[in-house]
Formats: C-alpha cells, sequence, structure tokens
C-alpha cells in the first residue's frame, strides 16, 4: 500500500432531495440529484440538512449517512464518456479533493470541521446513476474501475461547508483500504482468506457483513 495522504479538502457541499425520473414506461424516486450549496449545513447521525433518498431500504441510515466521492476520479469519467460531468454527478454529499479510494481505510476517523465522521464501506452504485446520465452501462464501469468513492457514518454531529479542511485523525489498525474492500466485493470473489480479513474489521457497515458473511458461507459449502 502507498503512503497515504493525511488532508484533503471539501471541494464541493451537495444536497438534493428525491424526485421522479423516467426509468423505460415507469418512474422511480430518486436523491441522485445533488447540486453545490454554498451554505453551512448541519450534519445529523443519519444525513445531511436539505438532502434526501427516495429508496430508504437500499440508501441512507447511519452507516450511508454521508456518501463522498474524488475530485480525482472526475477526469477519467469525463475522458471516457466525453462528457461534462459536474461536482455531484455521482450522487455525492462530498466532493474530495486530495484522496482516493486507495488513500482511505475501512473505519478511519476522519475530522471534518466541529464533524467526526468513520469511513464505514465503498459506494454501491446503482441502476438510478445510469438514470441519471443516460449512460446504463456506468455503474458496473464503476464497480469494475473501483472508482466508487463510498460512506461515512456520523460519530460526531455538527456543520460543514464548503472549503472544510477534513484529516483523520485515527487510522484503523487492520489498514483495509476502499480499494481493497472493492476488490474482495466486485473481482475476486471467491478469495476466501480476503472476505475473512474484511470481515474482521468490526466497522465495516452491516449490510457488507451480511452479503460478504452469506457469499463466505456459500464458498465453504462448494469446497
Amino acid at each position: 500500500m502507498s503512503q497515504q495522504i493525511e488532508t484533503a479538502s471539501l471541494v464541493s457541499l451537495n444536497v438534493g432531495k428525491p424526485i421522479a425520473l423516467a426509468h423505460g414506461s415507469k418512474e422511480v424516486l430518486s436523491g441522485i440529484i445533488k447540486q453545490p450549496s454554498a451554505q453551512t449545513l448541519a450534519i445529523s447521525l443519519t444525513g445531511l440538512e436539505g438532502d434526501g433518498q427516495g429508496d430508504l431500504v437500499n440508501h441512507g441510515g447511519p452507516d450511508k449517512a454521508v456518501c463522498a466521492y474524488f475530485e480525482q476520479r472526475y477526469s477519467y469519467w469525463r475522458n471516457q464518456f466525453e462528457k461534462k460531468f459536474h461536482f455531484g454527478a455521482f450522487g455525492e454529499n462530498f466532493t474530495l479533493s486530495e484522496w482516493t479510494e486507495d488513500d482511505l481505510c475501512i473505519g478511519d476517523i476522519v475530522q471534518a470541521g466541529e464533524t467526526v465522521l468513520q469511513v464505514s464501506q465503498p459506494r454501491q452504485p446503482c441502476f438510478k446513476l445510469g438514470i441519471r446520465h443516460d449512460l446504463p452501462e456506468l455503474p458496473l464501469q464503476v464497480q469494475l474501475t473501483g472508482y466508487s468513492g463510498f460512506y461515512f457514518r456520523v460519530l460526531q454531529e455538527g456543520r460543514v461547508k464548503a472549503g472544510t479542511a477534513l484529516s483523520i485523525i485515527r487510522r484503523h489498525p487492520a489498514r483495509k483500504t476502499i480499494a481493497e474492500a472493492n476488490r474482495i466485493m466486485y473481482l475476486d470473489k471467491e478469495d476466501q482468506d480476503g472476505i475473512r480479513a474484511l470481515l474482521e474489521v468490526q466497522e465495516l457497515a452491516a449490510s457488507w457483513q451480511k452479503q460478504l458473511g452469506k457469499r463466505l458461507e456459500k464458498l465453504r459449502t462448494l469446497e
């Protein structure tokens, strides 16, 4: 693992309430369309002031209170699809400078102003990201590249605004990066040792614990 960067900046703070999106002959409710905000916004245990999710079964909740994406990944997607992706385009609340999936680990604790956050899981893109950009292949491409972004849970509520500095105040001793978690989930799905090691990180989001636990059980039965 390369030398990791300890500080970053909140380049863009993005929020949006759920709206109906056309999906074939139907509509789906989604909060994936986010707009940058210049305001100082409160962050609670379940999310940002002025923000919302359309599907509360698969989105939101304490393990997914804040969705974050990386400024450095935007140039890749702009070149890949020759399309203008603006900050917030991946449905993220935080667009972060400096860091990528290689710099943050599951369970790392991050200070953002008066707010204290913890990395809980990589972001799992759903079909609504494809709808958002009229690129149905985009969610799968996000998985395969590992350019997923991630979620924070909130350990200490507070307020935040664009330009806020973020710093890692505690590194999780297991050092399982977001990139490593993506590898296990999407690429090397039969890596039982890798799955076990990731499951040992108690700070990993409950939904990932459940999904990977079931996979491990299935792999064991096939031996």
